[in-house]
């Protein structure tokens, strides 16, 4: 009998075309009622020539004229078959279509009902046991937690701010955004600039450094990446800039379009290429060691 969670390609022709390409790191240039309009994902380009029907849920690419289906996109886009397209699709925990949800309930319909209780340093048992879980107890006076409300269900989370008010939420069981979705500077003053894709990263690269220079940099954390064009305008503004994303095709996506807009920038995944990112590379680390 063929397990339900699993993605066909049936099911994934069904994912919204616009949250996989989301996934891939890839924003709108332009939106319309029946259509989304995208830079060329294959190629550089500067004129948005790549075009989603959203009625059929399929792509058309003005600059070679080929169009297909999401699983046609996926397999031209990560340069596989369709066994590959079902691997990484099934690998996936967050394609909202079909997903299995782990967050107790909550749904997008109450966001509008969300009620902020308090934001406050971490003490509450359950997050001090989360973040031993992710080796990055040692940061606990760095991170706080929220408890907030969602009609009469009560929630807490460790979380982490972004440059539009909003709150990045995370807990043994949830992976959300409380408010407007934005990325997270931290500046310290300097003209050297560290990007990381999401806080646990940020945090995790911070235990492994044990040192206090990671104050001589800047930071910027995506909290997504959909949000990689979003910083590119602020990276002239720096003299070196590291890069610490997945190692995963969105992390690669999101490495390509820096590097290809900065050429001061460096791709450091070199430090835990055998990871999928810096948190598993310090969970996996017994014994943490510097990055030099």
């Amino acid at each position: 009998m063929e397990n339900q969670n699993l993605f066909n390609c049936e099911k994934i022709n069904q994912i919204s075309f616009e949250e996989i390409l989301q996934n891939c790191g890839l924003n709108p240039a332009k939106k319309t009622k029946n259509e989304i309009w995208y830079l060329n994902p294959f190629f550089t380009e500067k004129t948005a020539s790549f075009k989603v029907n959203i009625l059929q849920n399929t792509y058309y690419l003005f600059s070679d004229s080929t169009k297909g289906s999401v699983v046609d996109f996926l397999m031209r886009y990560l340069n596989t078959n369709i066994e590959g397209v079902i691997n990484y699709t099934n690998k996936k925990s967050n394609f909202s279509s079909f997903q299995k949800q782990k967050n107790n309930g909550f749904s997008k319909n109450f966001i509008s009902e969300i009620e902020i209780i308090s934001v406050k340093k971490i003490e509450n048992p359950a997050l001090l046991n989360y973040i031993k879980s992710r080796k990055i107890f040692e940061q606990k006076h760095l991170i706080n937690e929220i408890n907030y409300q969602i009609k009469d269900k009560k929630y807490f989370g460790i979380c982490f701010k972004n440059n539009s008010g909003g709150f990045e939420v995370r807990n043994k069981y949830a992976k959300i955004c409380l408010g407007k979705k934005d990325f997270t500077t931290i500046k310290n003053g300097s003209k050297k600039l560290r990007l990381f894709e999401g806080f646990i990263d940020y945090y995790s690269f911070i235990n492994l450094q044990k040192s206090h220079s990671f104050l001589d940099f800047d930071y910027i954390i995506l909290n997504s990446v959909t949000m990689v064009r979003n910083v590119l305008s602020g990276l002239k503004n720096y003299d070196k800039i590291e890069l610490y994303f997945d190692n995963d095709h969105a992390g690669n996506r999101c490495s390509e379009i820096i590097l290809h807009a900065e050429p001061r920038a460096k791709d450091y995944r070199f430090l835990y290429t055998d990871f999928k990112d810096l948190n598993e590379f310090l969970m996996y680390k017994k014994t943490s060691k510097s990055i030099k």
